[in-house]
């Protein structure tokens, strides 16, 4: 039992399908410049869609716009790939679901200890206000749009942007991008989120397993998170 999935972890985490998807000078150049701008407009359109008051029409609008602008940089930036993992390369599914409902039910248990501590609960209930407020089934389209336009952007564009050590920078940069919210428990999400897929992107080599990774986590939180904390 433990084999398998021990085996699971490491095709998904640790070990590098080969692969060459180096750019050209001149097309790294032009990936790195699309990728600093897309950061400095999805900064502040992250940063305003958060600060919209819960129940506001505007905020749907506004979370579009954010999965827009990280979409439209992504592929302006150049060539995107979807990954391989296994012994026997195939497209990453089910082992980057698993792995993002396992995430999530570490962050669900943090949050029984979290709730305890009143400053990180009401930083945690500030985000939940929204799933409080409008139809179920549009947050989870906005959500998981939004999961989708994250990973094409930070673990494609700007992954393929950095030559060294891109996994800690690629996670610097998401935190860095929700930082500009002010809520300590959306940065400290990306953190630990931007490890896990960035770890993906490495090994996989493309941002399918990311994506469903962000996806599944992203979901199971919006769902599970409001009946804990």
């Amino acid at each position: 039992m433990h084999r398998p999935i021990l085996r699971s972890l490491r095709h998904s985490l640790v070990e590098r399908v080969p692969r060459d998807h180096r750019d050209t000078p001149a097309g790294l150049r032009r990936r790195q410049v699309v990728c600093v701008l897309t950061v400095l407009v999805g900064a502040v359109t992250l940063a305003w869609s958060l600060r919209i008051e819960p129940g506001n029409p505007l905020f749907y609008p506004a979370t579009s716009a954010l999965a827009a602008v990280w979409t439209v940089g992504a592929f302006a930036s150049g060539q995107l790939h979807l990954g391989r993992i296994g012994d026997v390369p195939r497209r990453p599914v089910w082992p980057p679901i698993a792995l993002g409902l396992a995430l999530a039910g570490v962050f669900v248990v943090g949050a029984l200890v979290v709730r305890e501590i009143p400053f990180l609960a009401d930083r945690t209930q500030d985000v939940l206000e929204y799933a409080d407020e409008g139809p179920l089934a549009l947050l989870v389209v906005i959500t998981a749009v939004n999961g989708i336009g994250e990973e094409l952007f930070f673990r494609g564009a700007v992954y393929a942007a950095i030559p060294r050590h891109p996994v800690v920078w690629t996670t610097l940069a998401y935190v860095l991008a929700t930082t500009v919210t002010g809520n300590p428990m959306l940065s400290f999400a990306a953190l630990l989120l931007g490890v896990v897929v960035g770890l993906q992107r490495r090994a996989s080599g493309g941002v399918l397993a990311p994506i469903l990774t962000h996806i599944t986590w992203s979901l199971a939180m919006l769902l599970a998170l409001p009946l804990v904390v």
